[in-house]
């Protein structure tokens, strides 16, 4: 493979997509919730074309781009053969995605890294140790301002990357390879309007996440929970007797869960609950909270403590004043990927193939896309994109990792064949 080329690949690819703004919103209600993620899907669609993919799509109802390398012979036209990369186009609302300064550090030598001098911001080495891992690297970096968005525009560099190289080099036998492009992952969207028929593939996977050299086949159950509360507000002078105040029953709901399982409190394959918001006064007041576990017999335990515990208010100041929604968001995928475990053992042997000898295997404490995606028939693992400090402006991606990643996925192709 010509990971020289490779490298000029995404490296190119990189700074142009981070350029483009794709910050997606969390209070829009629009499809996608920001009108310029399509400034990038239009980029994308042509240059799926100008690669000479097939079957080049742009959704503009929902913002998803597709695209298809068919079988390179009749051999591997079966759906054993075939399988698709998801990758989403949003960057995250935690930091501005407006103007992005991309810039290349080569062979970073170690220590910190001034991004901005006239702004005096400074990645520091003792606060970042991770970057000891990536000394003699080339970094794309930002100006300290902005985030970077090589979540997820890494993982659209390494499989825009792979798919020209693959039409370049038609003598690598395949099967059907298909791309989509997706708005909206930062804020839930879930891959919700992949039209897996135009999609076509029978499994997935998704390219996300950080560091290089591993994946992740089992994700968090998770819900989202809303607590309601009806007060009644009367003059603090004449209140005895008459008034409820919905703020003090809201913090007292709050006091109810274990202190001992937050996300700050838990790691590994241990669930928690997160309180995401509270707002309220006298009159009314609302409880935003998140409930997470890899064991579906502990989620549900956990759903029934969320039920018990707006139970328990009802029971003291009247079932008219409390009202509880949980609302499904995702599902361990584990689920479903158990049911075709080819997709973790021809990953693992594309790792290999690709020199990371020791791929990890992550319990993911969060969602995919792919979490959806499986549920709803299309079977998606996760591989690392290979960035660094996601959501922020101290954001970074070795190219080196983008250019492993495009080989992995290449040797991903190749183990469909067989």
């Amino acid at each position: 493979m010509d990971t020289s080329w490779m490298y000029e690949q995404v490296k190119e690819r990189m700074i142009r997509y981070a350029k483009i703004d794709t910050q997606s919103s969390r209070v829009s209600e629009e499809t996608p919730t920001t009108a310029k993620q399509f400034d990038l899907a239009r980029e994308l669609y042509e240059e799926l074309r100008r690669i000479g993919a097939s079957e080049v799509f742009l959704d503009e109802a929902h913002c998803v781009v597709y695209g298809k390398l068919p079988a390179t012979d009749a051999s591997l036209e079966g759906k054993e053969h075939a399988l698709g990369f998801v990758t989403h186009m949003d960057t995250a609302p935690d930091a501005s995605g407006e103007n992005v300064k991309p810039w290349v550090l080569e062979q970073y030598q170690g220590g910190d890294i001034v991004l901005n001098e006239e702004l005096r911001i400074v990645m520091e080495e003792a606060v970042f140790p991770q970057l000891n891992n990536y000394i003699g690297q080339d970094l794309i970096l930002t100006d300290g301002t902005t985030l970077l968005g090589a979540d997820d525009k890494a993982g659209i560099a390494a499989v825009m990357t792979a798919a020209e190289y693959l039409l370049l080099h038609p003598e690598m036998p395949h099967g059907l390879v298909s791309i989509a492009f997706t708005p909206d992952e930062e804020v839930g969207g879930l891959a919700k309007d992949l039209d897996l028929q135009r999609f076509e593939a029978p499994v997935a996977y998704t390219v996300d996440c950080d560091w290089l050299g591993y994946y992740s086949d089992e994700t968090f159950n998770a819900s989202d929970a809303l607590l309601t509360v009806a007060g009644t507000s009367v003059h603090t002078g004449t209140a005895k007797g008459i008034m409820v105040n919905a703020a003090e029953i809201a913090a007292e709901y709050i006091a109810m869960f274990p202190e001992n399982e937050k996300p700050q409190t838990t790691e590994g394959r241990e669930g928690f609950y997160h309180l995401v918001a509270v707002e309220g006064d006298c009159e009314n007041a609302r409880v935003w909270h998140i409930v997470r576990d890899h064991d579906s017999a502990l989620f549900a335990q956990r759903e029934d403590f969320i039920r018990f515990c707006a139970e328990e208010l009802r029971k003291k100041y009247g079932a008219e004043r409390i009202a509880l929604e949980i609302r499904p968001t995702y599902r361990n995928m584990k689920e479903v990927i158990d049911t075709v475990p080819f997709t973790v053992t021809r990953l693992e042997e594309a790792f290999r193939a690709a020199g990371i000898e020791d791929p990890v295997r992550v319990a993911f404490r969060g969602g995919t896309d792919g979490s959806a995606l499986s549920f709803r028939g299309l079977p998606t693992v996760n591989i690392s994109a290979g960035y660094e400090n996601a959501h922020g402006r101290f954001e970074f991606v070795p190219v080196q990792a983008m250019v492993k990643n495009t080989e992995v996925l290449l040797h991903l192709v190749a183990a469909y064949k067989k």
